[in-house]
């Protein structure tokens, strides 16, 4: 599909899951809260939340000042906003495609990926923008489902995929082959429940 189309069918599903997400993704709360515990962002740092989704994340960057949330849903952005005010937190929230960030070169010192490699279009366009606006020695924090680097899914898992891709997210990507194209460093690596389905890494520029 091409990516266009593909953003808009994004847009449209994500905004149609907007008012039931936080329920759907609350069970995440452990994971989100570990990937960001080894991102460890400080409160001066610039971070850049990709596919940001409800904002789910802001709960554990309350000490942060310098936020941005990037989403392709309207509806989801809506909800960030209500999240964001009632934390006290000041964050510039857009409506932006994760595959081409409307951001300078180097604008961040962090970058969070939580559920959102598995997402876009094109995994590979959104982690080289990534890699773009990342200051040197930046970071970026990812939690996602991925197959082992060098794994062929199985058959089981390739028939799901198609329902999985259908309702929302790609179950088998790689992130070895995503992380290739940049000249990122994954620094750490973990699985992160459902015997390594789900994975926790930290990138370096």
């Amino acid at each position: 599909m091409p990516r266009d189309w593909a953003n808009r069918l994004n847009r449209w599903r994500y905004d149609l899951y907007a008012p039931l997400y936080d329920k759907l993704a609350q069970g995440f709360a452990a994971h989100r809260r570990r990937s960001l515990g080894l991102l460890n962002p400080q409160p001066e740092e610039r971070v850049l939340l990709v596919c940001a989704g409800t904002g789910l994340d802001l709960d554990f960057l309350v000490r942060c000042r310098h936020l941005s949330a990037i989403d392709i849903a309207p509806g989801m952005l809506a909800t960030l906003r209500g999240r964001a005010a009632k934390l006290g937190l000041d964050v510039d929230a857009r409506e932006m495609d994760a595959q081409r960030l409307d951001f300078a070169d180097a604008s961040f010192d962090a970058v969070v990926l939580h559920l959102a490699l598995a997402v876009v279009p094109d995994p590979r366009a959104c982690l080289l923008e990534v890699e773009r606006v990342l200051k040197p020695g930046g970071r970026v924090a990812v939690f996602d489902k991925f197959l082992p680097d060098g794994a062929r899914a199985p058959l089981w898992r390739r028939a799901g995929n198609l329902l999985a891709r259908a309702v929302a997210t790609d179950v088998n990507r790689r992130l070895g082959d995503i992380v290739a194209v940049t000249k990122l460093q994954r620094i750490h690596d973990e699985e992160a429940g459902f015997g390594g389905f789900f994975r926790i890494a930290l990138l370096r520029k």
